[in-house]
């Protein structure tokens, strides 16, 4: 059956059909070959780029998201020996980093005709081993993990089994992961603080075991010592990636002596150290510079807003999906890191001040 010209995809009537949208209906609609159809809407972007231009891709893809069609996981996996599925392990979504980053994949997985699942890990290694089980049972394809410990002993066990994995967010060992450049996120932060003058600063370091803060943290060191300004291990405090956990130690950095500016390796984390400087009576951006990390849309928007060093969150889900593909294809994906960028706003630079 040849597709139409008067109107093309638009002039499709569905409610003829009494019934949901099949390959069958858009290929004869689009008057393709089903099987071109089928590679483009259940195949991964290779397939689908090898099986049609890129054209008919288009064409496929927009009457396909038009009609609401959906793949059938059940006959996926019966033509490919695979689910369709892809588990994803965080450490809570309730994070906005983490769940911008789950909507970097969800979107990503779309593209390539997978589905997502996604679970909390708290960080507690024996939650992440259960649900890790529970995700394979569960005849996953491959995962994708963004509470990886820097230790990397639990992911080095994957691999030994063979389960296929990309990291996102955090880095262990020699696996595939997708990152923001951490190191020289930190080293951004120092370079700005350093350049305005401030020789007593101080950290939020985050959590010891996360590739995250231990990066970011480094940098900022290094970045420091760059500039003739030693950072004392004293001054250097880790904390939960929370608000409570940063006010807690900005808290302990106070109460030692008040630094001209603290980094706080996370914007949440920032927040706390916020509110530990008004419970003293000390201004943000005027008494003590304070830089953070992300940038949250949180922080363009608080009283005094927040510096902070921006990471690219939806994109990193995004080609932690992509790398997953490739490995399920059989390649081997280099790591990626994806650079960062510092974001001047009143917590370092007073609103009357030009941040230059």
């Amino acid at each position: 059956m040849a597709g139409r010209r008067d109107g093309g995809a638009g002039e499709l009537d569905i409610g003829k059909h009494g019934r949901p949208p099949t390959l069958r209906m858009i290929a004869d609609e689009l008057g393709l070959h089903v099987t071109t159809v089928s590679r483009v809407l259940n195949g991964s972007r290779a397939v689908a780029e090898s099986a049609a231009s890129a054209a008919n891709v288009a064409r496929i893809r927009q009457l396909a998201q038009r009609l609401g069609y959906q793949p059938n996981p059940q006959a996926i996996g019966l033509r490919t020996s695979r689910s369709g599925l892809v588990g994803v392990m965080v450490p809570r979504l309730s994070d906005l980093v983490l769940a911008t980053i789950y909507e970097g994949i969800e979107d990503a997985a779309n593209n390539h005709g997978l589905a997502t699942f996604v679970t909390n890990s708290h960080d507690r290694p024996e939650l992440r081993r259960a649900r890790t089980t529970m995700m394979l049972n569960r005849r996953v394809d491959g995962m994708i993990f963004g509470d990886a410990d820097h230790n990397a002993e639990f992911v080095d066990g994957l691999a030994e089994r063979e389960v296929p994995f990309v990291l996102v967010s955090r880095h262990a060992g020699d696996h595939p992961a997708v990152t923001c450049d951490d190191y020289m996120g930190g080293r951004l932060a120092a370079t700005h603080l350093a350049g305005r003058g401030h020789t007593d600063v101080a950290v939020v370091a985050g959590e010891p075991y996360a590739s995250t803060g231990i990066d970011r943290t480094g940098g900022f060191v290094d970045g420091m010592a760059e500039h003739g300004v030693a950072v004392p291990a004293d001054r250097v405090v880790h904390s939960h990636f929370d608000a409570e956990g940063g006010r807690a130690a900005a808290e302990r950095i106070l109460a030692a002596s008040v630094p001209s500016a603290i980094f706080a390796v996370n914007d949440f984390a920032a927040i706390g150290v916020l509110g530990a400087l008004r419970a003293r009576g000390l201004r943000a951006g005027v008494d003590v510079a304070v830089v953070g990390y992300n940038d949250t849309p949180l922080a363009a928007n608080l009283p005094i807003p927040l510096t902070t060093v921006r990471s690219p969150m939806f994109r990193m889900g995004q080609r932690s999906v992509d790398l997953l593909v490739e490995l399920l294809a059989g390649r081997r994906p280099a790591s990626e890191r994806l650079a960062p960028e510092l974001v001047v706003r009143a917590t370092s630079v007073p609103e009357d001040e030009p941040a230059n």
